[in-house]
């Protein structure tokens, strides 16, 4: 039996060929495109009034022995003067083929694909801006975890003493143990700067956590808004050029840079350039007292009630001027800020201020009590004020009584004055104070 012979399958590749109309289609339809577009456009606008003023005679181009520039742009002008004669036509036709061009297939194609292209490559977008905001969400991270780190291995005793504790009790939890001494180190320095733990730097009240600060900065700055706050306080602190860092003398505090004021309470005058509205603080009582300043200013304000009493000072100025203020009350409702309270802490400078132009910032109850200054004066002026009071502080610094380093400036006016048992002695500033070991 013979066995059939079987050839292979030859079968043709499968070859996809293009199909010729397509290129056809596309110049099709910017042919269509493109002479709608001409054709509106010299409706409106002749070019060759253009081209021949401005273009050199034949372009310096010559052909055998002629020129035929001008000549090519003067058949070209007549066709468009033609075409211009007849606009509404023009126009017309224009278009039409405008028209077609947008209807052709492949314009269709492109207009109906359009929005998903924009959505696609708004995602692509999406995708790297989330991932360049990852690694620098990541950097930050690891940035703030390394500045925790090496802030922990600090003196201990520095964190406790900045969280603000005194140095007694600094000393005396870092007596307990290392392990206890670490554990309670840690815990104060996870929870960050604040205004509570009396750290320094820029709070925007009532906020407890610093909007800005600066390692080279210890001034702690409170900039009053529209909030009201309800009591700000701060007790048992140093400032200025009153203490070094170490008992050995050195890093000593200063001043910063071209200021002269170690403690500073003011709103701003007006200012033409940059513009700004003046400011004032609104307080409803103040009170100062128990401090040591290097002198004592206190100059435009209004207040109803004025109590200066219990004071020293190596020379006073006290002028009593009398005013119509009104017995201020500070109130702001459900929205009202709460207290903003710190005790303990060294600065360089203590500033309160409403930098807000046209804004006055609102207090209710202002207290400075215990503030140990040197190096710069004492500074309260651009105030209204229910209740003033200064007592028991010592101001003085040149021993000479001569110079009234304790001064209320005619520019104060009150309603009500009491100034009683306020005496003069001669005094200088006071030894600088060194830091513990």
């Amino acid at each position: 039996m013979m066995n059939k012979i079987r050839f292979p399958d030859f079968r043709p590749p499968d070859v996809k060929v293009p199909d010729p109309r397509i290129p056809l289609r596309f110049l099709l339809t910017v042919f269509l495109l493109l002479s709608g577009a001409i054709g509106l456009a010299i409706s409106f606008y002749n070019p060759t009034l253009w081209a021949t003023t401005n273009l050199p005679d034949c372009l310096n181009l010559y052909i055998h022995n002629g020129c035929y520039v001008h000549s090519s742009l003067a058949y070209i002008d007549g066709v468009i003067l033609t075409l211009n004669s007849y606009l509404i036509y023009t126009i017309a036709v224009s278009v039409a083929l405008m028209v077609l061009g947008i209807l052709q297939p492949e314009v269709r194609r492109g207009i109906r694909s359009f929005p998903r292209k924009v959505i696609n490559a708004y995602r692509k977008v999406c995708v790297w801006r989330d991932y360049v905001f990852a690694k620098i969400e990541y950097l930050n991270g690891e940035s703030a975890k390394w500045k925790r780190t090496f802030n922990i291995l600090k003196s201990p005793y520095s964190f406790l003493r900045m969280m603000g504790l005194s140095p007694q009790m600094a000393i005396g939890l870092l007596a307990v143990g290392s392990t206890a001494g670490t554990a309670v180190t840690v815990n104060e320095v996870t929870q960050g700067r604040s205004f509570a733990n009396g750290d320094s730097g820029v709070y925007a009240a009532p906020l407890d956590a610093p909007t800005f600060f600066d390692d080279k900065d210890n001034t702690l700055q409170i900039n009053l808004g529209a909030i009201p706050v309800r009591e700000i306080t701060i007790e048992n602190v140093s400032v200025g050029t009153v203490y070094t860092g170490d008992a050995a003398g050195s890093e000593a505090s200063i001043l910063p840079s071209g200021k002269s004021e170690a403690i500073l309470i003011s709103g701003n005058p007006t200012v033409a350039d940059p513009a700004f509205t003046a400011t004032r603080i609104e307080i409803g009582k103040f009170i100062f007292e128990k401090s040591r300043c290097k002198s004592l200013d206190l100059s435009d304000a209004d207040i109803h009630t004025i109590i200066i009493e219990h004071n020293a000072s190596d020379g006073q100025s006290i002028i009593q001027t009398s005013g119509v203020a009104r017995n201020r009350a500070i109130g702001g409702g459900h929205h009202q800020a709460e207290a903003m309270v710190t005790s303990g802490g060294q600065y360089d400078r203590i500033w309160i201020d409403a930098p807000s132009s046209g804004v006055n910032g609102k207090v209710g109850t202002l207290t400075l009590s215990n503030v140990f200054t040197k190096g710069g004066t004492c500074t309260f002026k651009n105030l209204d004020i229910g209740t003033l009071i200064i007592r028991q502080n010592e101001i003085g610094n040149d021993s000479d009584l001569a110079t009234k380093e304790f001064q209320i400036t005619s520019t104060v006016t009150g309603a009500n004055w009491t100034v009683t048992d306020n005496v003069e002695i001669t005094m200088s500033e006071p030894a600088v104070q060194l830091g513990n070991p």
